[in-house]
Formats: C-alpha cells, sequence, structure tokens
C-alpha cells in the first residue's frame, strides 16, 4: 500500500487502481476473494471476511486502512492480545509510515492523533462506551473476530458494532461459522450494505490423517516423507517440554542433521546468549533441528525458534496451541497429540472452531503446495490395534483346524480412568465440520455504567440501547438491564452518582461525582489506588521502600502460576516443621488451608482498599492481590534463575519476565517523587537491569514506543536482535546485586540456615560451563558459624548491617576480590565473608556469578 493519499475525492476505480499497484510491486496479485472483498469496502460496505488462513486477509485489512487515509477518516485496527497489536503497529508502520501509525495497548500509548490506531479490542470497546456515535472512529478492522464468543472478554467485540453506528467494520477470522445473523445486525445499526465473503479456496489444500502408529514413529515417518516442518501439538507445556527433550536422545533418528544444516543453524544463531537452566536445553534442541514454542518461554527464545523456522532450519517444533494465534511461520504439517484439552475447568473434545484454527497454520502460501495435518489416534487405541494385527497375523499363519481349536484373540486395553476419550469418529466430525455459530457474550458492570455516564448526554437511552438492544436474547437482556439498575443504585448510595432533581442542559438526570482520569479503564485499574495507599505508609519504617514495593505489587495483575509455586514451597517448609513438631496429620492438613504465598502488607492494604472503593465502587471486590515476587527477590538477593529454579518455573519464564517488566514499568511510571527514596531508585535500577539481561525484548520495545524516531528507525531498518550488553559495565545495578548477594549470605549466618548457604554455593558453582566445585563446603560453613557463636550472641540485621561502609569490592582484573563485614552487637567488625566475581560468566550469561570463598575472623 502507499503513504497516506494526498486528499479525498478518488473514485473507486482510483483506489482500486493504487491497492493492485501497490499489491503488483510486492510481487503478488490479488486472489478473487480479496478484490470481492475490497471492492466492497472501497464502496462503503461492511465486510465479513471468513476465509481460510493463509487466504490473504492482512491485505484486505490494508486495503481497507488505505481507504479510510483516502476518505480522510480515522481507522482502527484491533487485535486479541497485546503481542499482535504491537506487531501489528510495526507492520502497518512499515506500510503507511510511522507518523501516520499509533497505538493503544492500555499500559502504552504511540503517536495517538494518527489516523490509524493499533489497539486491543477493549480499548476500543472502552472508548466506544464513553463517546459513542461522537467518537472519531471512521473504520473499525477487528482482527481474530471470533474472540467475540470467549466468556469473559466477547464483549470488548460487541460493544463497538453496537456503540459506533457511523463506523464501517471489517470482521476477520478464519473461523467464524454461520454469521448471517451478525451481517443483518450490521446493516441494520450501521446503514451500510454488509458483504460475507467466506467462498474462497485455501492456497495451500490440506489433506487430514488420522495416525495409528505411536507418537515418536509418526514424527519419524513425518520427517521421513519430506512433510517436515513438523509442529506437534501438546495441550500442556510440560508435555511440549518433555516430547521435544526425548527427541534429543541418542535412540531418537530425529536431530541427525548434515553439516551444511549445522552451519547455517550456527550462523542463524550467532552470538545468540543463552541463559542458564532452561537456554542450555534450548541450544542443544535447536542446534540439531528441534524446536519448542509456547506461552511460558522467554519472548527471545520463542522468537529464535520462529527466525529459524522461518528460514526452515528446524525439522520438528514442540509446542501448545498457542500457535493458533498469532505467529506467522512456514508448517508444512500440524500434528496434534490429541483432541481434547482443559480448558481450566475440566477436560474436553476439542471444539471445531478450534480444532480448525490450529489445523489452518499447516501449509502456508509461498512455502507449500500441500499441507497436512495428522492426528494421533488415543494411546490405548494404537496398542489395541497393534494388538489385533498381531492377533490376525498369528492365526492366518495357522491352519483352519488349529485356529478352530485356539484361535489367537487379542488382549485389549482400556482407556485409563477419567480420560475423555477421542475416536476416528470424532476426528472426521471435526474435519468435516463448520465452525460453531458465534455466541453472544455481553456483559455490564460498574466500569461500564461509570463510562456511559461521564457522557454529556442522558444515559438512559444508551443503557437501555446496549443492554436492549444487543445480540442476547430476550431473556439475557432482561437480566443484564436488572443487573445494571442494582449497579446504579449502588453508584448513587455510594455517592459516586447524583441524581439531580431537573435535568442538567445535556438532559441528564444522573451524573458522577468523581472526575475520571484520562485513562480509565485503558491502564492498569488500580494505579490510582496505589497512590492513595502510599500515603498511608510510615515513612520512618525500616521497611518503608521494600513497603512502597508491596504496594506496587499488590495492584499489578496476579501471575498465579508463580504465586502457585510460592504456596506449594512455602506448605512444603510447614509440613516439615510440623512433622518436627510431632503435630498430627489431621491437624497438619487444616493448617496448611491457612499458608498461602507471601502477602506484606495484607492486611493494611484490604483496609485501605475497602474504604477507596466506597468511592470508586466500579472496581471489583477482588481485585487488590498482596504478593511477593519483587520484594522477596530483592531481599534475599535472588536473580532471575535463581527465582525461576527456586520455584520451578523453568516452563514459565516467559510468566516471570513479563510479571517483573510491568512492575518495573509501574514502579517507575506510579511512584511519585514524594515517596520515591535513594533505595528505592537502586531497587529500579536493579530491577531493570535484571530484566534488560535476562530478556530485553519487551523493556525494548515499550521504551521504544515512547521515542517516534526509534520506531520510524526501527521500521526503516527492520528490529535489530537485542544486544548483550555486559552486566559487569553497568556499574550501579550491578554492585547493587554483589551487595544483595553478600548480605544474602549474611541473613543466612544469622539463621544458621546451613541449607540456604549451600544452596546459594551450588547455584553459583552450577552457573559455569561445565558446573564448577562449591569452595565453601558444608562443613566449613558449619565450622566457621560455630565460631562465631562462641565469640557473639548474635549477628546484627539493622540499617547499619547494610551500610556501604561494611561491604568492601576489590574491582581488579575479571575477577573481583569482594569482602562483607558481618555487624556483631558489639561493634568489633572482626568477621568477614569473602567472595569473588567471576565478571567473564557473569557478562556470559547476564547475572552475577559470586562465589563465596572463606568466612573467617579477621586475627585469624
Amino acid at each position: 500500500m502507499a503513504p497516506r493519499p494526498d486528499g479525498p475525492g478518488r473514485t473507486v476505480s482510483d483506489l482500486l487502481d493504487e491497492i493492485t499497484t501497490a499489491v503488483a510491486a510486492r510481487g503478488l496479485e490479488l486472489y478473487p476473494h480479496q478484490e470481492e472483498a475490497i471492492l466492497a469496502l472501497l464502496s462503503g460496505d461492511n465486510v465479513v471476511l471468513a476465509t481460510p488462513t493463509g487466504s490473504g486477509k492482512s491485505l484486505v485489512a490494508e486495503a481497507a486502512h488505505h481507504a479510510a487515509l483516502a476518505e480522510d477518516r480515522v481507522s482502527f485496527y484491533t487485535a486479541p492480545i497485546k503481542a499482535l497489536v504491537s506487531e501489528k503497529f510495526f507492520a502497518l508502520c512499515a506500510v503507511f509510515g510511522a507518523e501516520n501509525v499509533g497505538m493503544l495497548t492500555g499500559d502504552a500509548s504511540v503517536n495517538v492523533d494518527a489516523p490509524i490506531i493499533c489497539c486491543t479490542a477493549e480499548v476500543l470497546a472502552n472508548i466506544a462506551l464513553r463517546e459513542g456515535a461522537d467518537a472519531d472512529v471512521g473504520l473499525v478492522v477487528m482482527d481474530e473476530f471470533h474472540y467475540y464468543a470467549e466468556p469473559d472478554r466477547g464483549w470488548a467485540w460487541q460493544v463497538p458494532i453496537l456503540a459506533l453506528p457511523h463506523a464501517q467494520f471489517l470482521l476477520m477470522s478464519a473461523t467464524l461459522g454461520d454469521v448471517s445473523d451478525i451481517a443483518v445486525d450490521l446493516s441494520r445499526r450501521t446503514g451500510r450494505e454488509t458483504a460475507v465473503v467466506d467462498d474462497a479456496e485455501r492456497p495451500v489444500p490440506l489433506s487430514f490423517e488420522w495416525s495409528l502408529t505411536p507418537l515418536d514413529e509418526t514424527v519419524q515417518r513425518l520427517v521421513e516423507e519430506r512433510q517436515a516442518p513438523v509442529y506437534v501439538v501438546h495441550f500442556t507445556q510440560k508435555d511440549a517440554v518433555e516430547h521435544a527433550t526425548s527427541l534429543l536422545s541418542p535412540s531418537s533418528a530425529i536431530g541427525k542433521l548434515s553439516q551444511a544444516d549445522k552451519d547455517a543453524i550456527a550462523e542463524v544463531i550467532g552470538g545468540f546468549r543463552f541463559g542458564s537452566g532452561f537456554g542450555k536445553t534450548l541450544s542443544k534442541m535447536v542446534r540439531r533441528g528441534i524446536g519448542i514454542h509456547h506461552a511460558g518461554m522467554l519472548p527471545r527464545y520463542r522468537r529464535l525458534v520462529e527466525q529459524l523456522a522461518q528460514a526452515g532450519l528446524l525439522t520438528v517444533i514442540c509446542g501448545t496451541d498457542t500457535l493458533g494465534v498469532g505467529i506467522n511461520v512456514p508448517i508444512r504439517t500440524v500434528l496434534f497429540t490429541g483432541l481434547a484439552k482443559f480448558d481450566g475447568s475440566r477436560q474436553r473434545i476439542l471444539r471445531t472452531r478450534e480444532f480448525l484454527q490450529i489445523a489452518g497454520r499447516a501449509g502456508r502460501a509461498g512455502f507449500d503446495t500441500a499441507g497436512y495435518v495428522v492426528v494421533q489416534a488415543p494411546e490405548h487405541v494404537i496398542e489395541n490395534d497393534r494388538a489385533r494385527k498381531k492377533a490376525d497375523a498369528k492365526n492366518a499363519s495357522m491352519s483352519a483346524e488349529k485356529q478352530a481349536k485356539r484361535k489367537s484373540k487379542a488382549q485389549l486395553k482400556k482407556p485409563p480412568e477419567g480420560m475423555v476419550v477421542w475416536t476416528e469418529q470424532t476426528f472426521e466430525k471435526l474435519v468435516n465440520g463448520e465452525s460453531e455459530r458465534l455466541q453472544s457474550r455481553m456483559r455490564v458492570d460498574n466500569a461500564m455504567l461509570v463510562n456511559v455516564l461521564a457522557r454529556e448526554e442522558d444515559a438512559f437511552p444508551v443503557l437501555r440501547s446496549l443492554l436492549q438492544d444487543n445480540h442476547e436474547d430476550r431473556r439475557s437482556q432482561l437480566r443484564l438491564s436488572r443487573r445494571a439498575l442494582r449497579l446504579v443504585r449502588s453508584l448513587v448510595r455510594s455517592g459516586t452518582v447524583t441524581r439531580l432533581d431537573e435535568p442538567d442542559e445535556f438532559g441528564r438526570r444522573y451524573v458522577l461525582t468523581v472526575d475520571l482520569p484520562e485513562d480509565f479503564a485503558l491502564n492498569q485499574p488500580l494505579a490510582h489506588f496505589a497512590l492513595a495507599a502510599l500515603d498511608v505508609l510510615d515513612p520512618e519504617s525500616e521497611t518503608y521502600t521494600l513497603d512502597v514495593v508491596s504496594v506496587i505489587e499488590a495492584v499489578l495483575e496476579a501471575p498465579r502460576q508463580i504465586l502457585f509455586a510460592q504456596q506449594r514451597a512455602a506448605r512444603g517448609v510447614a509440613i516439615g516443621e510440623m512433622k518436627a513438631d510431632g503435630i498430627e496429620y489431621d491437624e497438619r492438613m487444616l493448617l496448611l488451608d491457612a499458608i498461602t504465598w507471601p502477602q506484606p502488607l495484607a492486611e493494611l492494604l484490604e483496609g485501605v482498599y475497602e474504604i477507596y472503593r466506597g468511592t470508586h465502587p466500579w472496581l471489583r471486590e477482588d481485585a487488590l492481590d498482596p504478593k511477593s515476587i519483587v520484594r522477596e527477590m530483592y531481599e534475599q538477593g535472588m536473580s532471575f534463575t535463581d527465582f525461576v529454579g527456586r520455584y520451578e518455573l523453568a516452563r514459565s519464564e516467559g510468566l516471570v519476565l513479563r510479571y517483573l517488566t510491568d512492575a518495573y514499568r509501574t514502579l517507575r511510571q506510579t511512584v511519585p517523587e514524594a515517596h520515591r527514596t535513594p533505595e528505592l531508585d537502586d531497587l529500579v535500577e536493579w530491577l531493570g537491569e535484571t530484566v534488560r539481561q535476562t530478556d530485553s525484548s519487551l523493556l525494548d520495545e515499550w521504551e521504544a514506543l515512547s521515542d517516534p524516531e526509534h520506531v520510524a528507525r526501527t521500521v526503516a531498518e527492520g528490529t535489530p536482535p537485542p544486544m548483550n550488553r555486559p552486566i559487569s559495565a553497568q556499574e550501579r545495578p550491578f554492585t547493587i546485586m554483589i551487595r544483595n548477594a553478600m548480605f544474602r549470605r549474611v541473613e543466612l549466618v544469622a539463621r544458621d540456615d546451613l541449607d540456604g548457604l549451600m544452596a546459594l554455593e551450588r547455584a553459583a558453582a552450577d552457573r559455569t560451563d561445565p558446573p564448577g566445585e562449591v569452595i565453601m563446603t558444608r562443613s566449613a560453613w558449619d565450622a566457621a558459624i560455630e565460631e562465631y557463636y562462641a565469640e557473639h550472641d548474635r549477628v546484627d540485621l539493622g540499617p547499619d548491617a547494610r551500610g556501604p561502609s561494611l561491604l568492601a569490592v576489590q574491582r581488579s582484573g575479571r575477577r573481583w576480590e569482594v569482602r562483607q563485614t558481618i555487624h556483631d552487637p558489639e561493634g568489633n567488625h572482626d568477621w568477614v565473608i569473602e567472595a569473588v566475581v567471576d565478571l567473564d560468566v557473569s557478562d556470559e550469561l547476564g547475572e552475577l556469578v559470586l562465589t563465596t570463598t572463606a568466612m573467617r575472623c579477621l586475627g585469624d
């Protein structure tokens, strides 16, 4: 597509010529269905584009934006997840110029006055609620429109259709099902014709197969038959990782590459830094042409796998069904390991839409002439099939007389208890089926009401239209209306809304008594509560800085996998202590119910939140979630690898990274100057460097988006691979890491915690390649601690114990010597812990590698 046209006034034919010329310049030609959809859009119609994956929907969307630009209309592109919004933002910048494209995702806003805006569906829905028909929205492109049927989020795909009558719509998805009702309704609301374009041949035809061979045999056959790359779909991250790891075994025939392929992979990898833990395993995998892909991975690892796949260098990729959304890599074969998944509440058979969405990733235009979809039968079915064949072969070799006397029968297995079983009939039904009709998921809550009440018009006709003229059935519409009335009465009782005796100049009888922030419902919903909560903290407290962190952590979205891992660890420790204390089993189980993840300031924050909700009733009752992830890492001197290792979160590294990134951004953006301290600045510096060294991509993207020139440069040059900046060269955060690591050892000495000390030493030794030896053994620590306590009653851990005067760092060469003086009660300062920091290994891994060499008395 061309950059922004000079002005309005060109005919449909002119615009079509411009679009086809731009497409031809890319070496492409429009398919008939693309031309049909584009012509309808240029004529001013709405379009529902329900064509197969790989059939060029993005090109139609670009044409829609081009047409809107030509008519000086603002157009919006929406997607279900922030990563896709960001990806599309840069793609549209490359087409239309960075000056013509903006982005709103809730935690990033770029060039918001641009004529093309990329945003999440929820952001557009909130704009539609607050501004309605007056919103400056001329065109809406809704990608992945099948999310309309998502139980928790579908309302955001419906609200723009209900509330933006002047907009033109392009609704896109490969798996929409029957959308005739939506098309008719869209025409009624907008006064535009609505074209449904769903008759398109798939550019790359698919063939489907039911497999009765064990999984590894199926994979091997597909590779031998030149049907690779193969994407093996698992329905848990655990299964994906275990399968990929099994392919590394010497007995596996997968991964035996030619030297040329190995060299090509090595060239793409280049200086890419693999971290310790899962990174080492991934390095081995990809060098043998084996990939892994799931949402829990670090983004840089996922991108490397995608890059290698796009270069055609991966034979097999083991992943989850996240492949169905957003990833654009050439996959020839999609191999389902099953047809049942856990949906958060129960195990169930895949819906037709889910199956077709994933299967549609096989066979990509420009890469393949055919795509293949293979579905594994359940293991017991495969074994039974083999048993029958074996019995049949044995019978066939017998004479008729022997068969009559002792005909062999196969010993058939039953499915495991509780297993949801799929059959060949299930497979055929999914292959031949059509996506289920989209189900309306309209809802009403306080945030929706407050958005509408903020308008300068009478809210009740607007709400009546939203709640009684939507896509729900009549019974559900009445239920929504009754709920809205209850919520409005609650808002009035709380004082958030006032009922006027006479309508005001806008005809309103109900008005808000609070001023909503400009970013209401777009950014972190509790960010403003955090500001109020910070004011109740005691600035004189020794823990003030860490309490500020706890306030911020309490308003961040809860990463449940991390919190449950912390809870499991806490309960494991508690069980050991209770057993040692002789507590009986039944009592132990009762006591365990009260043990959860760490929740600093929970009682204080919950009390403040209850008061705050009195004047902000649109906030959910359960939105506040006290937790300690950043605080725990900082207090205990843990690196990213330490934290992941302690809580066994190797499969969820990406989740940990996203949480730390959100915490860093919120600490930087939300905490006002009045609540900042030098220690908080140190902590934020440490956290930012921890994130950058683990995976800088999320942080780099966020910081780059605040710099329009950087966006333009990135579009022009392409996104470069993240640089591996030496951690030892980042003096301030690196020094903070050293200080925290040394003081963590002091704290463990104070508790006489030999297990904790040895865990630190083993972790440091394991970070070298090959792993090194532990210098401070358990017996050495034990003897030193015993000798210390023979001279002193305790270790003082007060504020002075962390003072800079007690830490000495000898910066010489590539091995720094560190000495932490222990603050004894008498103030003799005659005991020290000594360590060395290996700068080369630290830079290679992107985290501090510190090895304790001694704990000793200076007089010795």
